[in-house]
């Protein structure tokens, strides 16, 4: 049963016209997978979905305006977190620069103030995802606010690197990093543990609006749940058959999984290297764009990033997650809408 939405407090401004990123909502709450869905997917995939990664919170701000108030409630760390009074820490951007980061002292519901430079403009603030944060109301502070103009919605499905794991803010995951370079607004759809394949999960994406899709997963087909490359080959054809269903024209790019060195050459339990794996779905990818999608584009993950950027083996760090947000932002720019600009995400 949906969660019921919560009312605006008296004097604020409904947050939902401000927020950006959103798949969907269940009652106020921005989550990740289709809510009237969830029974199909495995339970790893729905616990992180009710995470909201990658939302925002985008307005303009008049030349009066000296702050924003956001009005939230959100899970409390606990107390022995030793960096409990970091998880309610909000991010305020201006285009493509970080204005500042505002801590509120960590309460199930609480208000954050945060200071605006001078002028005004467009920006956005991105919420300490990881605390499950609801927004339940917005207002100015000398000023006026008014939502941010809409822009082009990214569909970005995958896995832990593309939820942002390591970045260390979540403002610097590559989708997040992408959609500022190019103008987007990104729709973080990437599930740690998860992106193996799942059909269902490619049938909420062709159920969802967008005007650019990418699909970058792969690496958790080597271990977590151990694939073929045969079964790998096939399941990419399905996933973007299923996703064509929606998205008939739209550009899509497939991106194989990155370098991971213990896995590159290393069978798992049914024989499969991450370099066979990655091979298998980058041939699926060519195969059906020579079959006839002519918006099917790949992009090879092995030569982006070396061991240098590997945090742990697996996951980037910031400079990591920066340069698969070039790379990226390289192969969809000719494919973004025109008079689309670099902005707030």
């Amino acid at each position: 049963m949906p969660t019921p939405r919560s009312e605006a407090p008296v004097g604020w401004l409904d947050p939902a016209r401000f927020l950006r990123g959103t798949a969907w909502l269940d009652g106020d709450r921005p989550v990740r997978a289709d809510p009237a869905d969830l029974e199909r997917l495995p339970w790893d995939i729905a616990e992180r979905a009710a995470l909201p990664i990658g939302v925002r919170i985008e307005f303009t701000a008049g030349p009066g305006t000296r702050a924003v108030q956001v009005h939230y409630r959100a899970t409390v760390p606990e107390r022995t977190d030793p960096l409990a009074g970091l998880r309610h820490c909000f991010a305020l951007w201006h285009g493509t620069r970080l204005v500042g980061e505002t801590c509120a002292a960590p309460a199930a519901e609480a208000t954050v103030t945060l200071p605006l430079p001078p002028g005004g403009g467009v920006f956005s603030v991105h919420l300490p995802e990881g605390q499950a944060p609801v927004p339940l109301g917005l207002r100015a502070l000398g000023g006026e606010l008014s939502p941010a103009p809409v822009r082009p919605r990214w569909l970005v499905h995958g896995d832990s690197i593309t939820e942002g794991w390591w970045a260390t803010r979540p403002a610097r995951s590559w989708p997040a990093t992408t959609g500022r370079l190019l103008g987007l607004d990104p729709v973080n759809l990437g599930y740690a543990g998860g992106a193996r394949g799942e059909l269902p999960l490619a049938e909420q994406l062709a159920r969802l609006p967008g005007e650019l899709i990418t699909l970058a997963f792969g690496t958790n087909c080597w271990s977590r749940v151990p694939a073929t490359a045969e079964w790998l080959y096939a399941t990419v054809r399905a996933f973007v058959g299923l996703v064509r269903r929606g998205h008939p024209d739209t550009p899509l790019l497939v991106v194989s999984p990155v370098l991971r060195p213990e896995a590159e050459d290393r069978p798992n339990a049914l024989g499969a290297t991450l370099a066979g794996l990655r091979g298998a779905m980058e041939r699926a990818a060519r195969d059906l764009a020579a079959e006839g999608d002519g918006h099917l584009l790949l992009l090879s993950g092995l030569p982006l990033l070396g061991p240098e950027h590997l945090v742990d083996g697996l996951h980037p760090d910031d400079r990591g997650h920066a340069t698969i947000a070039a790379a990226v932002a390289e192969a969809l720019r000719p494919y973004v809408p025109a008079g689309t600009a670099a902005g707030p995400s």
